[in-house]
């Protein structure tokens, strides 16, 4: 499988009998590897990585830093895929930190492209100077979870006129300033099927119904890797927490013998 551009990207908006976009994220080498023999379009080093790697209860914790580490990590295991990586929390709450910033981590990770939540002001010269530079980047709109503590919690966007109409002016104004693609995180699916349909660019939805121009997920809540359920959008392919810890018990169980110096664990029958 090719590896996209932001322009195959673009064209798969144009080509209305073309399969949805498919984006995972990802977060170390080793899984990176995995997706890479698969045909996922595209890989999301998220900063939900705070949430779901680090532990961390939101994120806005997450650092620049961080984000560095792990997103290179998933560059040297899928050379071949396009990889997005966040900009984290408050490395672009100025036009000047968030160029730096952003400039310092595509360079550092080897990312094809940034994704950066919001459409204030100086986020869209920000997008718009970046795209300018020939870094491409993936707008958030809706749930944006860097904006927790404002938003006051997480919840479904585009219910009212006025929160409809906000979103509407803030995918196109985010259109027009240059970035590739736009991800609808907790949208209504009228809402996000009705800025799909206005935008020229491709939506990527994620809990915003399935009429978007493609779709991303954590991989931990598609495979349930972790103890607690994952979001009611998102219905897991396995339970990968619970084999993993069935496997490890019966692995224990076949070494529970009496200690014996220098006698090797028993093998897992």
């Amino acid at each position: 499988m090719k590896k996209l551009t932001t322009l195959k990207i673009k064209k798969n908006k144009i080509k209305k009998d073309c399969m949805p976009l498919q984006m995972l994220t990802c977060y170390d080498y080793q899984t990176a590897r995995m997706l890479s023999e698969t045909e996922v379009d595209m890989l999301l080093v998220g900063d939900s990585l705070g949430n779901v790697v680090l532990g961390y209860d939101t994120t806005v914790e997450v650092t620049l830093d961080e984000m560095k580490v792990f997103g290179a990590a998933v560059r040297r295991g899928a050379p071949e895929k396009f990889i997005v990586v966040d900009l984290p929390f408050g490395t672009y709450s100025t036009l000047e930190s968030g160029l730096k910033n952003a400039i310092e981590l595509f360079q550092y990770t080897k990312a094809d492209a940034l994704k950066l939540e919001g459409a204030f002001p100086h986020q869209l010269e920000i997008v718009s100077r970046l795209a300018q530079t020939g870094i491409p980047v993936m707008g958030h709109l809706g749930l944006t979870p860097q904006s927790v503590f404002e938003l006051g919690g997480y919840y479904t966007h585009g219910k009212s006129d006025a929160s409809a109409k906000k979103l509407i002016a803030e995918a196109r104004a985010l259109q027009d300033a240059g970035a590739f693609s736009i991800v609808l995180e907790c949208v209504t699916s009228d809402l996000a099927t009705k800025i799909t349909d206005m935008l020229t660019i491709p939506t990527i939805g994620i809990g915003s119904g399935e009429l978007t121009d493609g779709q991303v997920l954590v991989i931990n809540d598609l495979l349930h890797l972790g103890p607690d359920r994952p979001p009611k959008f998102c219905t897991p392919i396995a339970h990968m927490y619970d084999l993993k810890k069935k496997y490890i018990n019966e692995y224990l169980s076949c070494n529970k013998a009496p200690f014996v110096e220098n006698q090797p664990p028993l093998p897992l029958q």
